[in-house]
């Protein structure tokens, strides 16, 4: 045997990400959607439930691609750019159905579940709106982060 086939590759983990503003933000969705799943399924509303839950997978996948550094592998898709859409639209989405169970409801954990999914978009929302603060679109770093140097000059 060759020493090639005795190496394994190896999964890098990103335990700084978790302990980033992002990756507490991504956790706090998740809370917040674990939480409105399960108020959720207490008043037995499946529309409800099904919409919940798929956002929490779908912010776990996301939690998991970057705490493993799978981005940096799976470089087909510009992953910051997935993210904000999912953010953008998973937060539309639960804005209107936090409205629909706070006006339609019939049992108090689907008003519970109403307002959590709220708090879940305004996370959503404020997720969103850093991903794309970050995200440089066609200008070079050295432009960016001179216009950050200034904002902060003017701050001061």
């Amino acid at each position: 045997m060759s020493e090639d086939q005795n190496e394994r590759p190896t999964m890098d983990v990103d335990k700084a990400f978790l302990k980033s503003k992002r990756g507490i933000l991504k956790v706090a969705e998740m809370v917040t959607l674990l939480v409105a799943f399960v108020c959720f399924t207490v008043a037995s509303t499946p529309k409800f439930i099904a919409a919940t839950m798929l956002e929490f997978l779908i912010t776990l996948l996301l939690v998991l691609l970057y705490t493993l550094k799978l981005n940096k592998r799976l470089t087909f898709f510009f992953w910051p750019l997935i993210d904000v859409f999912n953010s953008v639209f998973a937060a539309v989405y639960l804005i209107i159905l936090s409205l629909m169970a706070l006006t339609t409801f019939t049992v108090a954990g689907a008003v519970v579940g109403g307002i959590v999914g709220l708090m879940s978009a305004g996370l959503l929302c404020v997720d969103s709106y850093t991903i794309i603060k970050n995200i440089t679109l066609n200008k070079p770093r050295s432009e960016i982060q001179n216009q950050d140097n200034q904002r902060i000059n003017q701050l001061e």
